[in-house]
């Protein structure tokens, strides 16, 4: 027994270290080329050692595109996206998990079903409302519409459901709380995990959008670093040293975020129920 248990093991770890170097690789090769040059980029075999342009092609990144502000732009609109969709949302699934309403049910499915529609197909609605308020080249523009996330309601909804029990909402109400002391003081403590989960989905997801930012901001002093990037590669010469340098730096924030955040994110799936 102790035998197949030893074997078992050790196929788990030749797993985990298959995966690891395989998500960790990608990101290993971009830096590699991020100390290249563009040359290297087409080479056969592959470049696979790291290069000595590392300051060089930062150095052009910076003469093409303003990259500091443009990372502290993303800075902010990542950081306000998240904090004000950890709110809503857990504010949101609070209520659908513990309160009885009429159209409970409705309402919550017609949010999920939000989920299912592709963000494009409301591109020019937002646009021309977003045009129409005056908030086109600014940063609340560029995050406004984030700020409702169903995918956030969702797992709140379901966190709370199974980590909050009811008999301690109660207990709370028959101690003269308010509800939303209840959220505040109940609540939150035992969500922080979640909170810890959505933040970091939320967080990536804001600092990689294009598509919406690329719309609604034309001025260089407000542009995202996705949009920066977006700005140095042209048709006539494409400097993928260059670009890819750009690339590596503008993915440190989100590791960064990650390692910060990774013991309550992994809490967040282990944990099943209130210690």
């Amino acid at each position: 027994m102790k035998k197949k248990f030893k074997i078992s093991r050790f196929f788990v770890y030749l797993f985990l270290i298959v995966a690891g170097f395989f998500s960790v690789f990608p990101f290993y090769w971009m830096f590699v080329m991020a100390t290249r040059p563009s040359a290297a980029y087409n080479s056969i075999p592959p470049t696979l050692t790291p290069g000595e342009q590392l300051v060089e092609n930062f150095q052009k990144v910076l003469e093409k595109t303003p990259f500091f502000g443009a990372m502290f732009n993303t800075l902010i609109v990542c950081l306000v996206v998240t904090l004000v969709v950890l709110l809503i949302s857990s504010l949101a699934g609070f209520a659908f998990a513990k309160f009885k309403f009429p159209g409970k049910n409705i309402f919550f499915v017609s949010i999920l079903l939000t989920m299912i529609i592709p963000p494009q197909l409301g591109l020019i609605p937002q646009y021309y409302l977003v045009a129409k308020f005056g908030l086109l080249d600014t940063l609340f523009g560029a995050m406004i519409i984030f700020f409702l996330n169903p995918l956030g309601i969702f797992l709140m909804r379901q966190y709370i459901s199974q980590s909050v029990p009811d008999e301690l909402v109660e207990a709370a109400k028959l101690d003269g709380c308010s509800n939303f002391r209840i959220f505040r003081s109940v609540v939150l403590p035992i969500i922080l995990p979640a909170f810890a989960t959505l933040g970091i989905i939320v967080f990536t997801a804001t600092w990689g959008e294009f598509l919406w930012q690329f719309t609604v901001l034309r001025d260089p002093d407000m542009y995202t670093i996705q949009v920066a990037l977006s700005s140095m590669n042209t048709t006539s010469n494409v400097d993928f040293g260059m670009i890819l340098s750009g690339v590596f730096w503008a993915t440190i924030p989100l590791v960064i975020v990650f390692l910060m955040f990774n013991k309550l994110f992994i809490s967040s799936i282990t944990e099943g129920s209130i210690k």
